[in-house]
């Protein structure tokens, strides 16, 4: 009976299910919403409805059941805790699957954008947060829970209020004078300072700031030498580095001589200048106590979860061949 396997990159608004064979020729791809548990009411049992339906469907429509299923690799968001991984495998064993893995989507990154299929992955998109998988197999993460209780002092959620406090410490708390504030307003269509704080709040409380078009104000502000905007840099690379050098002590790198740092997500993939990254590096050399080679993450996320099931059924990483062939085969259904 021919073996295959499945990669699940679950994120918070979609999620991709991949099936491929042993030899990693690609099968097929299912697209569809979210079945991260923190989205539903009832939590956990549509995690496993979810899932259990596009599965399913994924092997149905192939011929297929869970007995030709030999791994399968989950990057799910909301798989931050242990208490929340451990509810998260035990949906995924109740799905059928024996030989997995399930962790939250910063692991991916680590799989698909190192070529050794190990090292530290730094998330910085709408939210942030830093993986580690050390070369025996070992895994921690810190951060993502979306809370200044870990450190998680980046994103462009977090980014874009900093903006908004920089330019409302400027307008009336005596902070320092900012290039940020005019801009701003006229981004928000605030008509006159008294207003500020009323947009603040409702885009802040509806979720509706332009956190991109914020960031971008941030950038040119920091690299123009702005005081406000060079201190909200500085203090966000300093604590991406801190969550990352932390992965790395934490985990047995002892005998690598270099270490793959994968950066992915947004502010870091799309951002348009190096300001931050520059910083980043910076800290990184202060704190991680060995080179690291750096990695911009250009390869689709769900590419790490399809090369990890992969490596749980052969029982060790796929050869450069196979592993370019997936990529490829990635690539072409996410485009």
């Amino acid at each position: 009976m021919e073996r295959y396997i499945i990669g699940v990159d679950g994120g918070n608004s979609k999620t991709d299910y991949f099936l491929f064979d042993l030899q990693g020729r690609f099968v097929d791809h299912l697209n569809a919403g979210t079945c991260s548990h923190e989205q539903y009411s009832d939590g956990y049992a549509s995690s496993y409805r979810v899932m259990s339906e596009k599965i399913r469907l994924l092997l149905e429509r192939n011929g297929l059941t869970m007995a030709h299923i030999a791994a399968g690799a989950f990057g799910l968001a909301g798989a931050d805790i242990p208490s929340q991984k451990e509810q998260l495998c035990a949906v995924v064993e109740r799905l059928g699957f024996t030989n997995y893995a399930v962790d939250n989507d910063s692991f991916l990154g680590i799989k698909a954008g190192s070529e050794r299929g190990y090292g530290i992955c730094s998330i910085n998109g709408s939210g942030t947060v830093a993986g580690g998988i050390s070369p025996s197999g070992q895994r921690l993460q810190i951060g993502g829970i979306g809370s200044e209780l870990a450190g998680d002092e980046a994103g462009g959620f977090y980014l874009g209020r900093k903006v908004m406090r920089a330019v409302y410490d400027a307008l009336y708390r005596l902070g320092p004078q900012t290039s940020m504030a005019e801009p701003v307003m006229a981004l928000l269509g605030v008509p006159a300072k008294e207003a500020f704080m009323e947009f603040a709040v409702e885009g802040t409380v509806n979720r509706t700031l332009p956190n991109t078009e914020l960031i971008r104000i941030l950038w040119r502000a920091a690299e123009a030498g702005d005081p406000a905007a060079l201190g909200i840099v500085d203090h966000s690379a300093r604590q991406l580095a801190q969550s990352a050098a932390g992965c790395l002590h934490h985990l047995d790198f002892d005998g690598e001589a270099e270490v793959d740092v994968v950066l992915a997500g947004s502010v870091w993939v799309k951002a348009d200048r190096p300001l931050l990254f520059e910083r980043f590096k910076h800290y990184m050399a202060e704190l991680a106590g060995r080179p690291c080679r750096y990695i911009m993450l250009q390869e689709p996320p769900a590419t790490g979860a399809v090369l990890w099931a992969l490596e749980l059924a052969h029982c060790r990483p796929v050869d450069a061949d196979m592993r370019r062939s997936v990529i490829e085969s990635v690539r072409q259904q996410q485009h």
